[in-house]
């Protein structure tokens, strides 16, 4: 799941300052999930900017709507006879989000109300952690199901660093060391001789550092 986080009010309005109709866009997935751009966050924010454009003089007409997600063009599509209508759209989308309405909309002054923070889950009602970097090449089988680029503060890929102590990391004592919980949990399950099996040098090319990505499924594409 994509975590985001809420930008502070007077920076969101500061992008619309000019503005005098605005779409507030929210998203029915990650961000509805992680309680900053769904459908209640999208509605307090709209009578937030009224409110304070309404006190400094200079008031402001808002519409809302949430596609059910603003990373696949389908549902964006159902924006089409509100953003014609205003001066520009606030999404309260991911980054991926903001992206997909700029380029649909590239006549409209798009701007994100939110800062997309990492992929994660949750670990109990409004908390969040980071479990995943986004590497491209998955090497969980090796490591009991936790993944050490993102779960390890260096993100170290052949065990533990000398900064660990007593199974916390040496970046804060909150923070568990990666490859203490790799070297338990491959123990529990009986596969400690995993650990010691010399891997291949990791293929960072399908990461970021090779540049934007793309995913195809030639099965599913239609002509």
């Amino acid at each position: 799941m994509i975590i985001a986080q809420q930008k502070p009010i007077k920076e969101i309005a500061g992008m619309i300052a000019g503005c005098k109709k605005v779409l507030l866009a929210g998203c029915a997935g990650c961000v509805t999930v992680c309680l900053s751009g769904g459908e209640k966050e999208t509605e307090i924010l709209a009578s937030s900017l009224r409110i304070m454009r309404r006190l400094e003089g200079n008031p402001l007409e808002t519409v809302t709507a949430v596609p059910t997600r603003q990373c696949d063009p389908e549902y964006i599509a159902t924006l089409d006879n509100l953003v014609a209508d205003v001066d520009a759209v606030v999404s309260l989308a991911c980054g991926v989000g903001v992206q997909y309405i700029a380029e649909r909309y590239p006549d409209k002054w798009v701007v994100p109300a939110l800062n997309t923070s990492f992929i994660g889950g949750s670990v109990q009602h409004g908390v969040w952690e980071e479990r995943c970097g986004l590497c491209g090449d998955c090497v969980l089988h090796r490591t009991g199901g936790i993944c050490p680029i993102i779960r390890c503060s260096k993100s170290i890929l052949n065990g533990p660093c000398g900064g660990s102590q007593y199974g916390k990391c040496e970046v804060s004592k909150d923070v568990d060391c990666a490859w203490q919980l790799i070297y338990d949990r491959m123990k529990a399950l009986g596969k400690l001789d995993k650990l010691m099996e010399i891997q291949p040098p990791k293929d960072w090319s399908r990461a970021r550092h090779g540049g934007p990505r793309k995913a195809i499924r030639e099965d599913v594409i239609i002509e």
